[in-house]
């Protein structure tokens, strides 16, 4: 993987920003010791920050896994709110489920065992804030399968836009800079890259296009993509 959001930079986030509690401390342990890929304080932190200005009631996750992020999330919503999970791996959704109950935040969270883009659709909006972490190259279809369900004020939230073990930077950089040069130089860079890469590249020039939603790339973690919708 590129290394390319630095060390220092993430040390120091992660220095600045709010402490996680013993059970995020664990589950970070977790994380270390089993090489589980997660978003790290530095993003959970910041996620439950948006979910905080956006004064998020409802928030769905495209991809949970252990629940980290979920965990970080539900500090943030009120007794009555609702934070939906979706995780393909039934072990690391009971984990999850286990990681939220010691938090005492189970009453706030569903638990969704299954594709996540085939959930979305059982439910119903609005959802104020989404998080999109599943599989790269699905990132556009999770974001047209949840956009008419995020109301204007509301985020979409996209891991992994810079980069993650799949993602081929200085070839996402290309296709980046390459739809700005016209859709042949673009579909060059495209074929010799990988799906993941190209997933991202398609998602962020889907966002960006997008009228109703303005969107920023912030280089924390591995990057996301932050898209809050103007109309």
């Amino acid at each position: 993987m590129v290394d390319v959001l630095t060390t220092e930079l993430s040390r120091f986030v992660r220095a600045t920003g709010p402490d996680p509690d013993d059970t995020l401390a664990e589950m970070d342990e977790f994380a270390r010791e089993e090489g589980f890929p997660h978003v790290g304080p530095e993003v959970g932190a910041f996620l439950r920050f948006v979910a905080r200005l956006t004064d998020a009631e409802r928030i769905f996750e495209f991809g949970s896994g252990y629940g980290y992020s979920a965990y970080w999330f539900a500090e943030a919503l009120p007794a009555d709110g609702e934070l939906v999970l979706t995780e393909v791996d039934e072990a690391e959704l009971e984990q999850a489920r286990e990681y939220m109950a010691a938090g005492g935040y189970d009453d706030v969270a569903r638990y969704e065992l299954g594709d996540a883009l085939e959930t979305v659709e059982r439910y119903e909006g609005p959802f104020d804030v989404v998080l999109l972490d599943l599989e790269k190259n699905r990132y556009e279809a999770a974001f047209e399968a949840v956009r008419s369900k995020v109301p204007v004020g509301g985020v979409v939230v996209a891991d992994n836009a810079i980069s993650a073990g799949s993602i081929e930077f200085e070839a996402l950089l290309e296709m980046v800079e390459a739809a700005d040069g016209g859709e042949e130089s673009a579909s060059r860079v495209a074929a010799e890259s990988n799906e993941h890469t190209r997933g991202i590249a398609s998602y962020l020039e889907r966002v960006r296009e997008d009228p109703s939603f303005e969107t920023v790339v912030v280089p924390l973690g591995e990057g996301i993509a932050v898209s809050y919708r103007v109309e």
